[in-house]
């Protein structure tokens, strides 16, 4: 509960730093609102007016581009006399999310949030700093009526007392008895100066956390967007320490196990330990079909394929495809490793799809990268008819590649040919 302020508070209120920070940022922001309003306004107005033909739509859009940049630096050097004046800390709102392209990135430039904000407090930013000039002005006004025994000392003629009011001005002095009087109310003027100011600046005070911060749900989306793509790198890089250990630890002494079954059964005559020999053969049997299901089971968890990059493990998988595969892949940079185990699975299951059920004699498997998106396309001459139902593999897929955002569409009229794109962001 906010305590309420004593008489001690009051009379001591314009000798605080509190107070002459606060009216230094009252000074101090006016300039910026009201040059950043017009220019911003100018800005805009052209902006807007030139997208409206369709010569001019180029030319707008630099103009929109470049108000909403200068809004965005107007709110920074706000948000910059905000912390150093009134210890108001605000964090800076993140930028658009790049694109592709030049028409990508002009185009989240346009639909950035945090800039469209700072217009907004530009817009009301430019009365408040009107009425907190306003107050500011009391302290201008008490000095003057503080000092008027000086001023009617050295000039008598035509002094009057100076008012905060908006409307008119007040009497004259025409004693030093009046004189000393306006020095009192001078005084009571400055005593309560820091008031209307502190109203002003509270103002203003949410104005910048609320309009020049980020926004709170954008932010608890980024903030679960980075924990999502924490866990899926966490969680390959689990499947890979595991596939890894499977690989160098169980798999190593199961090889070892049926070696030597072999050597103890080589050894063993029929004639002498029949018996004994077929359960050397079982276990031996038993041990090989184990390695087989581990070595399975290790290369679901991570293909080895995918050391050498999604190239070489594409061409891999292509070549163990039971139907001739043609592989394109066009890939600037590689992506992080999670997203290339899903473009592995996704591509494995739609191959091993098209050889079930599409009577496919062909498939091409496309992969490219641009725009920041990942593509993935894989097509077969079958016969068609494919589609996303509950439960089934193409649903599963889906799934999968939602857990990134992802997406995948599937094209396949009667008769074929069957097309399926996924596209995959570059970094989970």
């Amino acid at each position: 509960m906010r305590e309420r302020p004593t008489v001690a508070t009051v009379l001591r209120a314009p000798l605080t730093r509190r107070a002459w920070t606060e009216a230094a940022y009252t000074l101090l922001s006016y300039v910026p609102a009201v040059a950043g309003f017009l220019l911003v306004l100018v800005a805009l107005a052209l902006g807007a007016a030139f997208t409206l033909t369709l010569v001019g739509a180029v030319l707008g859009a630099l103009f929109l581009l470049a108000g909403l940049a200068l809004t965005r630096s107007l709110g920074a050097l706000q948000r910059r006399l905000a912390h150093a004046l009134l210890g108001v800390d605000v964090a800076a709102p993140g930028g658009p999310r790049p694109g592709g392209g030049v028409l990508a990135r002009a185009e989240a430039r346009l639909r950035d949030a945090a800039a469209w904000r700072a217009v907004a407090y530009l817009a009301v930013k430019l009365p408040l700093a009107m009425v907190s000039l306003y107050a500011v002005s009391w302290w201008a006004i008490g000095a003057i009526n503080l000092v008027a025994p000086v001023r009617w000392a050295v000039a008598p003629d035509g002094l009057s007392l100076v008012t905060p009011l908006p409307w008119g001005g007040g009497p004259g002095l025409h004693s030093p008895g009046a004189a000393f009087g306006t020095a009192v109310v001078g005084c009571a003027i400055l005593v309560a100066a820091p008031w209307p100011t502190r109203a002003a600046v509270a103002v203003d005070r949410r104005l910048v956390r609320a309009l020049l911060g980020p926004d709170r749900l954008a932010e608890r989306v980024r903030d679960l967007e980075e924990t999502r793509a924490l866990a899926v790198d966490e969680a390959n890089a689990r499947l890979r320490r595991l596939e890894r250990d499977l690989h160098d630890g169980a798999q190593v002494r199961l090889v070892a196990l049926a070696m030597s079954l072999d050597m103890i059964r080589e050894q063993l005559d029929d004639r002498d330990r029949p018996g004994l020999r077929r359960l050397v053969e079982t276990a031996r049997d038993n041990a090989a079909g184990a390695l087989t299901e581990l070595r399975d089971l290790s290369r679901g968890l991570h293909p080895a394929a995918l050391d050498g990059g999604l190239t070489d493990a594409l061409t891999t998988l292509a070549a163990r495809a039971p139907l001739p595969v043609d592989v394109a892949v066009d890939l600037p940079a590689r992506p992080t490793p999670a997203i290339e185990s899903l473009a592995y699975y996704c591509t494995a299951e739609l191959l091993a799809n098209a050889a079930k059920h599409s009577g496919a004699e062909r498939c091409r498997v496309e992969l490219t990268s641009g725009g920041g998106t990942l593509r993935l396309r894989v097509t077969d001459d079958g016969r068609g008819g494919a589609r996303i139902v509950p439960d089934g593999g193409l649903a599963g897929l889906v799934r999968r590649v939602r857990t990134v955002d992802g997406t995948l569409e599937v094209t396949s009229p009667p008769g074929g040919p069957t097309s399926v794109s996924v596209q995959l962001p570059p970094h989970a």
